[in-house]
């Protein structure tokens, strides 16, 4: 089976844990041996992961240089593409004893102009603070803030992907057998102009409807989405809340899921599930035991 795994932010970073590249590196390391198991049980792999503190540092160390030398969003979410796809690279070569060729690909993602998304920024992005403090940098930075839990967080527009114009490259290495580290961060956000050329924009993409689109362009068999739950729960967060092993696609449109946490993923994994294949949800530690069909919730058609 072809295998699309995206990486949710607890397998870089979780959460109250400093943002520096040993505590990441450490959590990548953990992942990196979830992730060979499903190559070791004879299945092609192709990884995406988030960004959000990422992108977010490197936008913060960029507010320290004049206004027009700072990087855009594009630029930044390139660089923490390459950042951790390195780090991914690397602890996954080690998992599986460098007998498998893995590669990291820089992977452009087409978005719309006139997309609605850049009116309204909901996309959280770089560390939390408390409110005054995330007032006071909005306000001097120009920033767009909103309540993330009990804390505050800058938030960037997030745009629907399109299209992955890198497709002829992805195939090509799984062709050969290659695993794919790619889409981080739900990819680099780009338009293509009147005459065909394309351009950045500053935007971050959501990383699981990116996966969504990947896993669909490339006619994979499964989407998983991997986080640090271990399924969706009916009535989650009461004495009554259920583990769900499995939704058809009605069920998971009907299921009224919080924006913030699990809502984007049940989309992702929906939308896939409707191209005929099986979409998995759950921890990160079950990866392979999902797409098995024996942990985590499963969206099928």
């Amino acid at each position: 089976m072809l295998v699309v795994a995206a990486l949710g932010g607890n397998a870089l970073l979780r959460r109250g844990q400093p943002l520096t590249a040993q505590a990441q590196r450490a959590n990548v390391r953990i992942a990196a041996q979830a992730l060979a198991s499903i190559i070791r049980a004879g299945h092609q792999l192709v990884v995406t992961h988030g960004n959000g503190p990422q992108v977010g540092l490197l936008a913060l160390q960029g507010a320290a240089y004049k206004p027009d030398e700072a990087y855009p969003l594009d630029v930044l979410g390139a660089e923490t593409e390459g950042m951790i796809g390195y780090i991914i690279e690397q602890e996954l070569e080690n998992a599986l004893d460098h007998d498998r060729p893995v590669a990291t690909l820089l992977t452009q993602v087409l978005v719309d102009k006139d997309d609605p998304a850049f009116k309204k920024p909901t996309k959280f992005v770089g560390p939390v603070y408390e409110r005054e403090e995330a007032e006071a940098k909005a306000q001097a930075a120009g920033w767009h803030i909103a309540r993330d839990g009990d804390k505050w967080r800058r938030v960037v527009p997030s745009p629907k992907p399109l299209e992955i114009p890198d497709m002829r490259v992805l195939k090509l290495l799984l062709e050969q057998n290659v695993v794919i580290i790619c889409a981080g961060g739900g990819g680099i956000p780009i338009l293509r102009r009147e005459d065909g050329s394309m351009v950045g924009v500053e935007a971050v993409i959501d990383k699981d409807a990116a996966s969504a689109l990947l896993a669909r362009q490339l006619g994979a068999d499964a989407l998983l989405l991997l986080t640090d739950v271990d399924a969706i729960y009916r009535d989650f967060g009461k004495d009554n809340a259920t583990a769900i092993a499995t939704l058809t696609l009605a069920e998971a449109r009907n299921l009224d899921l919080p924006a913030g946490s699990m809502g984007p993923k049940l989309a992702a994994a929906n939308d896939f599930a409707a191209s005929g294949g099986i979409s998995g949800i759950g921890r990160l530690e079950d990866a392979l035991a999902i797409l098995e069909r024996q942990a985590g919730t499963s969206v099928i058609s």
